[in-house]
């Protein structure tokens, strides 16, 4: 694919540095002279410096023949206007990147697409839906929802006295038969090395591991992996950015209780009048003092979504040792429960559009390297009609799940898989030209 991408910051970046492993080829403009050096230095793609909204930057990038373009600029405008002007000038696709979440919650009445826009990537909106979610699966560490929750992926450390700490996935199925969930990933303590988990993995403490599940089988994975859903009612947000605005918002909509810290004064002023059912308090979250006066022992979770990462980080372990039930950390790269990284949210959220056969949705795993995807099986697919042990799928792939029809399904090697089925796979990043070419 011939892929364009406007803005060298941290979405930027990291999207032409995954993309280029991939050999697509890769256009990055900015008018940042440094951002660019790096970029060409560090990556095998070309860079282009000047301002994306230039009919003859444009032109010179090739956008009559692209792919795909992508703005992730700091400027939701100019990635705006930049996708009106690719789509005009015979580009495919366009993704823009944009920081007014009213933009994505009123899709259906402004039509995009018809001003050459074709998708709306907010990170600040990803990020609040995460949070979302962890709350309200506050044992595990990492947790995401396929089809309105009838798939649900969920990350947890293995503590010492689960079940089947010690035992091989074939022996855990065999011990409890009537399990509905499938490990699909897994990281040992102390490495960086992803495993594919076969029949023969041990299960380890301290494991990281990923299962699939369904919403019956939520229940079953806490009593199994040594974790409680501890109940979330109070919770302290750290930060009036964007992302601990709008996930100030959707808690209190949700029946929270939520007080939101802000150092800025008028800032603090602002969210007061926009947050009327949150309690605002203008003061510095890394004051201690304060955090104890505000009553921080007393949350259930603790959020910390400022601008620094080390200000997030370093308040999560104070409430860590508060005895909080569930810390959050908006983070780039830890006593943590969850860290939080808005650009690796937007881009899986974008590769989706580059992943060939119809992927739905797409999910890179925190601190793994592995990509879960969700494809919609056609009547054409290799695997149309197939029961899954008859497939030659690579050994660093693995099936996690089916949705059928408003049905989630944890399939094992005697299923068939039939034309409309949405197939969840986890796969290596070695593994994905192959499953590709499955679902075609």
């Amino acid at each position: 694919m011939k892929i364009i991408i406007a803005g060298a910051g941290e979405v930027g970046f990291h999207l032409a540095k995954l993309l280029s492993y991939e050999s697509q080829d890769i256009t990055l403009i900015d008018t940042d002279k440094e951002s660019l050096a790096y970029a060409d230095t560090h990556l095998d793609i070309r860079v282009l410096r000047g301002d994306a909204t230039s009919i003859s930057i444009l032109q010179d990038a090739k956008v009559g023949t692209s792919d795909l373009v992508i703005g992730v600029t700091s400027s939701e405008t100019t990635n705006i206007t930049l996708c009106m002007l690719a789509k005009q000038l015979g580009c495919k696709k366009t993704i823009a990147r944009i920081s007014n979440t009213e933009f994505v919650d009123n899709k259906e009445l402004i039509k995009f697409e018809e001003l050459g826009i074709d998708e709306l990537i907010s990170p600040e909106e990803l990020a609040a839906t995460e949070i979302q979610m962890l709350l309200n699966k506050s044992g595990f560490n990492d947790t995401y929802e396929f089809e309105e929750g009838k798939l649900i992926m969920v990350g947890v450390s293995l503590l010492k006295l689960a079940p089947f700490v010690g035992k091989a996935v074939k022996e855990a199925a065999q011990i409890f038969p009537e399990l509905n969930f499938m490990p699909i990933a897994l990281k040992r303590t102390g490495t960086q090395r992803t495993l594919i988990p076969r029949g023969d993995t041990i299960f380890k403490q301290g494991d990281q591991v990923y299962f699939i599940t369904t919403k019956e089988g939520v229940d079953e994975l806490y009593k199994l992996t040594g974790k409680k859903n501890e109940e979330i009612k109070n919770v302290m947000i750290l930060g009036g950015s964007k992302v601990g605005s709008k996930a100030a918002r959707d808690l209190c909509a949700n029946k929270f209780n939520v007080k939101l810290v802000e150092k800025n004064k008028e800032k603090s002023i602002d969210l007061a009048d926009d947050l009327p059912n949150a309690l605002i308090i203008n003061g510095d979250g890394r004051n201690v003092e304060l955090l104890d006066e505000e009553s921080l022992e007393s949350m259930d979770a603790f959020i910390a979504v400022t601008g620094n990462s080390e200000t997030n980080i370093m308040s999560c372990l104070v409430a860590k040792s508060k005895n909080i039930k569930k810390t959050i950390a908006l983070s780039h790269s830890i006593g943590i429960d969850t860290l939080i990284n808005k650009k690796l949210l937007a881009a899986n959220n974008i590769f989706r559009h580059i992943r060939k056969g119809e992927v739905v949705a797409l999910m890179r795993l925190n601190n793994l390297n592995a990509e879960i995807l969700e494809f919609v099986v056609k009547p054409t697919s290799k695997v149309t009609g197939n029961i899954i042990r008859d497939l030659n799928f690579p050994r660093t792939a693995t099936i996690g799940g089916v949705v059928r029809g408003d049905k989630g399904i944890i399939a094992l090697g005697d299923f068939q898989i039939l034309a409309g089925d949405r197939v969840v796979v986890c796969c290596l990043p070695e593994a994905i030209p192959k499953i590709e070419k499955l679902f075609l």
